[in-house]
């Protein structure tokens, strides 16, 4: 069986309208709640209006480039976004990916091969991304707040991303580097210590939430994982 919750809804980014609409039928007739949109400067206020599960973004957009988009979305969201382009350009690949798209899709392409990734992409992130619903720990990604069993956590907004990326997979070991790419919207330079540094304070934070459990644990030589 191909799991296509109808519950998730895909942004489809598109200026072609006939690549837009093809690209949404496709989609709905996969059970996939879309909507579509075409002008570059309407899509960071859109998706901060409403969060989609998914983000078709194209790259040669009116009013904005898609890379611009993307570095921005990746300020405050981690909303899985597949990028497709004319651009083949090896570059434009690797630069694409390096601001934090999860895929990259050549035209000419299949709508078939579309709704394939787009279905894979989800797989992983609804397995990797979804915290245990008697975890205790609630993460608000359009409000950038958490919470312990109701109680807000007050963090830092670089606490806040460390936070989200170990919740992203509970259990799982997160090396610094791993974690230094998710702390600083802007990439700013800085050593692994600034990491331990953070861990520290929302370790601190966490236990005043949380006074009888180790919810970050070290792992020596590796790096921090997040257990519930």
């Amino acid at each position: 069986m191909n799991p296509s919750p109808k519950s998730a809804y895909v942004l489809v980014v598109e200026d072609e309208p006939k690549l837009s609409r093809l690209l949404a039928d496709y989609l709905t007739a996969a059970g996939f709640e879309t909507a579509c949109l075409a002008d570059g400067l309407a899509v960071v206020s859109e998706v901060r209006r409403r969060l989609p599960d998914l983000i078709l973004l194209d790259l040669m957009l009116p009013g904005r480039d898609g890379l611009d988009i993307c570095r921005e979305l990746r300020a405050f969201s981690d909303v899985p976004i597949v990028m497709v382009t004319a651009r083949v350009e090896e570059i434009d690949r690797l630069l694409g990916l390096e601001l934090g798209a999860d895929d990259y899709i050549c035209k000419p392409y299949s709508p078939r091969e579309v709704v394939a990734r787009v279905k894979a992409i989800l797989r992983r992130s609804q397995r990797h991304g979804a915290l245990p619903a008697d975890a205790g720990l609630t993460i608000d990604e359009e409000g950038y707040q958490a919470s312990w069993q109701g109680r807000r956590l007050e963090l830092t907004p670089a606490e806040f991303r460390l936070l989200r990326t170990l919740a992203s997979m509970p259990g799982r070991v997160f090396s610094r580097d791993q974690l230094l790419d998710h702390l600083y919207a802007d990439h700013r330079v800085v050593t692994d210590r600034t990491v331990d540094s953070h861990i520290k304070n929302l370790r601190r934070k966490l236990e005043q939430a949380a006074p009888q459990q180790e919810l970050i644990r070290s792992v020596y030589g590796v790096g921090y994982k997040l257990e519930l």
